[in-house]
């Protein structure tokens, strides 16, 4: 819990959207990793709009509200205390959501200008961050 308010202290307060708030409402720590998650899919369908209208400031801050959204899934998970090995149900759905993230991200980085693409970068690093993390908790150790 206290990783999920040091994520959020950072955070202007401005910059998040009512899907992030009502996410951060959720009481239920892997509810509320799935729906920060939702969240990032829909802020991605959002820059792409903003990309097709010419609309820059948007598309940064549609960028930005993916990346705040994979960090509150990933401070939720965390913040459960579970094994990921133990009890996988939130933490291999969060895995196939930003799997499914990073692959729409790529495809729509390819399909921006090339001078362009570089307004995802820091949000691309973040998800690929989180879902190897996710992975590698899922899968190591012996399973007991």
């Amino acid at each position: 819990m206290l990783a999920a308010w040091l994520v959020l202290g950072l955070m202007p307060v401005g910059l998040l959207r009512a899907d992030l708030k009502a996410a951060l409402a959720e009481h239920d720590l892997g509810k509320r990793s799935k729906l920060a998650l939702d969240n990032a899919a829909d802020a991605l369908k959002t820059a792409r709009d903003a990309y097709e209208k010419g609309e820059s400031e948007k598309l940064a801050a549609a960028a930005g509200e993916i990346e705040e959204s994979v960090d509150l899934a990933n401070a939720s998970l965390k913040s459960t205390g579970k094994n990921p090995r133990n009890s996988p149900k939130w933490f291999k759905q969060a895995e196939i959501a930003i799997r499914g993230l990073l692959k729409k991200m790529d495809t729509f980085q390819r399909d921006m200008n090339f001078t362009d693409r570089a307004v995802l970068d820091k949000a691309k690093a973040r998800a690929q961050q989180v879902h190897d993390e996710l992975l590698l908790g899922l899968m190591e150790g012996k399973h007991k």
